[in-house]
């Protein structure tokens, strides 16, 4: 793992998180129990805050990071992350908050002070200016992410569904590299 500590800020791991050796954590982080940190996935705490819930997927190649305070933003942004959300590979989180629940789409883009309500799926390569929040319960797709319809209940099972799947993989992956 290569976690790093900056400006003296460690990253604080709940219990069973997996975090690929290819990724890079730095600074004020929190991840929760059961989550999972997955190649090449780049997470940025150096000037604001990043909060990360259990039972969350950060996948393949993704990128967070935070807006920080200053003269044309007082308080900045952290990046805060809810519990059960799966983020698609190569997704660019940054400053915005995610609630619970959330399947965000590979290639997706989440900007400053962007609100993701709980149970939403953002179709892969969408993008979200800027303060704008998706409203619980629908699919948003495109640039800029617009709504399409509401979701299914089949939908909605999927969350926790594709949350389960993903502890069962980071804790296979945990136990081969424990026996390395």
């Amino acid at each position: 793992m290569t976690l790093r500590s900056f400006q003296g800020k460690t990253p604080q791991l709940g219990d069973r998180v997996f975090v690929d050796a290819s990724a890079v954590v730095i600074g004020d982080v929190e991840i929760g129990s059961d989550s999972s940190v997955w190649p090449l996935v780049t997470i940025r705490g150096d000037m604001h805050r990043i909060r990360i819930g259990a039972r969350t997927s950060i996948q393949d190649g993704s990128v967070l990071h935070i807006t920080h305070a200053g003269p044309f933003n007082a308080d900045g942004f952290p990046l805060t992350i809810g519990d059960e959300v799966t983020v698609g590979h190569k997704v660019l989180l940054h400053g915005c908050t995610i609630g619970s629940r959330i399947l965000v789409g590979m290639g997706s883009i989440v900007m400053d002070g962007a609100v993701i309500e709980d149970e939403v799926i953002l179709g892969a390569g969408s993008v979200v200016p800027p303060g704008k929040v998706l409203a619980s319960g629908h699919l948003y797709v495109g640039s800029p992410a617009r709504q399409v319809r509401a979701l299914t209940d089949k939908e909605r099972s999927f969350f926790s569904y594709t949350a389960g799947n993903y502890v069962k993989l980071q804790a296979q992956h945990r136990a081969e590299a424990d026996q390395a």
